[in-house]
């Protein structure tokens, strides 16, 4: 039997468990750089299949499995651990125990997977050339980023992986089928804050004041030409103003007005040329209105770029592994990812797992109350990433 067809079956032998460990994952959520039990529950698995790991970024697990040659090639497999402030709303088993944390972005999935994944790897090492380096992250809703952190602490080196692979669950794929893309698959994501700041005053006297609201919604609408007038409408970018916060009563105009919003964009040059643009507007709209402005742009998660070489070989053995008919091609997304902090390190393959089944009602996006997964995708997750960690280099 091939070691494809090895991993197919143990992969199907282990369904059962792992499903178990998803569920318990899920039903104990813990949020951003808080994944305490998560990381011992982490550490007790890789150590009952007898796999050596560290802990860095304070929860964040690093775990090796040597094959066959251990220095041939050395390959990355990442998941994330940590859940989101959201109330569950399914009924079921396995609903989180815990008051307004849920896993409503697949991250308990995703660690599922890994682990199944490890085990097999360790189990089958004798059938594989190489090293594959198991890497457990905290914190990837919330920045700086988990995947930033793990890096200061050493998780690229010692030694260092010739390319990382991730997965991860895609709500609007029928579940038996993934996707990859080559080259820029997600957005980078950077926040917004803009306080607009002058003398308030009564409403019915507003030559006494500088109108605040009315400055704020000179710049909301202004920003709109950042990308509308400055970006190839042909390269995908986005700006939004989320958040607009000002004044308490109808006979006040506020001294302060708070905005929020997010900034997001495929190409990092463009990316910085935009923050230029951003302020110089900003500033200027409050200056020519006579307000004062403070602007914070907070860098957040880089784009996420699959390696073009990288991706046709990890595509080639999902093709392998699974049959050509169920991989496709994952679309552009404007949803950030802090794997791209890994993609602007060393190559990097970001690829999606289905988990939809309409039959079933499993419909719901990612952060929202309601999402789940069809469970069947558990195996398959285990059994491509395995399958990965096995035989795919660069």
């Amino acid at each position: 039997m091939s070691i494809h067809g090895t991993i197919r079956q143990l992969a199907a032998q282990y369904a059962e468990e792992y499903v178990s460990v998803r569920r318990h994952l899920h039903a104990h959520p813990e949020l951003s750089y808080e994944e305490y039990e998560t990381s011992s529950f982490i550490q007790s698995k890789l150590r009952e299949c007898g796999i050596p790991f560290q802990v860095m970024a304070t929860t964040g697990v690093v775990g090796l499995i040597e094959g066959r040659n251990p220095g041939s090639r050395v390959i990355a497999l990442r998941a994330d651990m940590d859940a989101l402030p959201i109330e569950e709303a399914n009924d079921v088993p396995y609903r989180s125990l815990k008051k307004g944390i849920m896993h409503a972005c697949g991250h308990d999935v995703h660690t599922t997977c890994l682990l199944g994944a490890a085990r097999i790897l360790n189990e089958l090492r004798d059938q594989w050339e190489g090293t594959v380096k198991l890497v457990f992250q905290p914190g990837e809703e919330r920045n700086p980023g988990g995947a930033s952190l793990m890096i200061k602490d050493g998780v690229l080196e010692n030694p260092r992986p010739e390319a990382i692979v991730g997965l991860h669950v895609h709500p609007q794929m029928p579940v038996g089928q993934v996707s990859f893309r080559s080259g820029k698959v997600m957005a980078s994501a950077d926040e917004i804050y803009i306080s607009v700041k002058s003398k308030g005053g009564h409403a019915a006297g507003p030559h006494l004041t500088v109108d605040t609201i009315l400055v704020a919604s000179h710049i909301v609408v202004a920003l709109q030409q950042v990308i509308s007038r400055n970006r190839d409408p042909l390269q995908p970018s986005v700006l939004s103003i989320t958040s607009f916060q000002g004044g308490h009563t109808t006979n006040v105009i506020p001294a302060e007005v708070k905005l929020m919003g997010t900034f997001r964009a495929m190409d990092e040059q463009w990316r910085f040329e935009a923050h230029k643009h951003i302020r110089e507007i900003v500033e200027g709209v409050g200056k020519s209105m006579g307000a004062s402005v403070d602007l914070h742009i907070d860098i957040g998660y880089p784009t996420v770029y699959n390696n073009e070489r990288l991706h046709e070989k990890a595509s080639a053995i999902a093709r392998e592994y699974m049959g050509e008919e169920k991989v496709g091609e994952t679309e552009i997304r404007m949803g950030a990812e802090d794997f791209g902090y890994y993609s602007q390190q060393i190559p990097g393959c970001f690829f999606r797992l289905g988990v939809m089944n309409k039959e079933k009602g499993i419909t719901s996006g990612v952060h929202t109350p309601n999402f789940d997964i069809d469970e069947t995708a558990i195996p398959i997750g285990i059994g491509l990433m395995a399958a990965m960690g096995a035989g795919l280099s660069y």
